[in-house]
């Protein structure tokens, strides 16, 4: 059985609700992640999840900020046993248990703060709350027994290798590539996971996943950075069976300024997961503050 997982930071589920069939048509994945779908709760299109194909939803959003969304066509419940990341009620993770052959496997999404212009936690509050962030993400996972049918993926705002940015020099000083941001996330990578993308492209090769709007030739200048993950625990590793980062996508009308990636695990067990499927839809909502940060 093939599982098929896809992160995108959306950057507006309303707006871009059109680009999902985009997506679903070029990687039919099984399990959607999406980040920054900037929308409340209460305003969250309900019925586009099962219009798309995807039947279980669930989501924790805020008015013009941050939230994430988990779109599946595989049944599951939400993982209740989350911290409220540094108690600010932001809606920036969202866990769920994915009902698959051999057991329940854990999925984690992430919205990992931006940071900020200034790389200075004296300096720039936005900044120190990003690594706090992680810092509070990385002792989370290093204090719960070891990893075990666990991917966390999302729009994690590091680029952690030099051939994870365009020029690794004149990023340096620039947020999502400063030595504090990198040491913070190899330190989070390293309680328990493996980089799913980089098991296929080799850490010595340029690897992008978001180019910013304000290069309007993005694909000529290729000044981009990979923001974007997807990892895995080392019990999954052997079952990874390809990478997809859809570049393609910068180029739709609407774009967001990240493309979905996607990877595709196979698990024990014949034919298609999708089979397995009651016919009874479901969908969930998790309440979260529409304070923004």
């Amino acid at each position: 059985m093939r599982l098929r997982i896809a992160t995108w930071n959306i950057n507006s589920f309303r707006l871009r609700l059109p680009l999902l069939r985009k997506l679903t048509a070029a990687l039919e994945p099984d399990v959607i992640c999406l980040q920054e779908t900037k929308v409340p709760d209460a305003l969250f299109p309900a019925d586009a999840p099962a219009a798309l194909g995807y039947r279980f939803a669930a989501w924790r959003g805020m008015k013009g900020y941050n939230g994430v969304a988990v779109l599946s066509r595989i049944p599951f419940e939400v993982a209740a046993d989350a911290p409220d990341w540094c108690g600010k009620g932001d809606c920036r993770h969202l866990a769920v248990r994915l009902d698959l052959p051999g057991g329940a496997t854990e999925l984690h999404n992430f919205y990992v703060p931006a940071g900020g212009d200034v790389p200075d936690a004296a300096l720039n509050a936005k900044f120190a709350h990003k690594l706090d962030f992680v810092a509070e993400a990385t002792r989370w996972f290093a204090e719960r027994p070891p990893p075990a049918r666990t991917i966390l993926v999302g729009d994690l705002n590091i680029a952690p290798l030099e051939t994870d940015v365009w020029s690794h020099r004149q990023l340096l000083k620039v947020v999502s590539h400063t030595p504090p941001e990198t040491a913070g996330l190899t330190a989070w990578l390293a309680t328990g996971f493996t980089d799913a993308v980089r098991h296929f492209v080799p850490a010595e090769r340029k690897h992008f996943t978001w180019w910013s709007y304000r290069n309007r030739n993005w694909r000529a200048s290729d000044r981009g950075r990979r923001l974007d993950h997807i990892w895995v625990t080392p019990d999954l590793t052997g079952k990874l069976k390809r990478q997809i980062t859809l570049k393609d996508a910068r180029d739709w009308p609407q774009a967001s300024d990240h493309v979905p990636v996607c990877v595709e695990i196979a698990f024990e067990g014949r034919g298609d997961i999708r089979s397995r499927l009651p016919t009874k839809s479901s969908s969930g909502i998790i309440a979260c503050s529409d304070k923004a940060f």
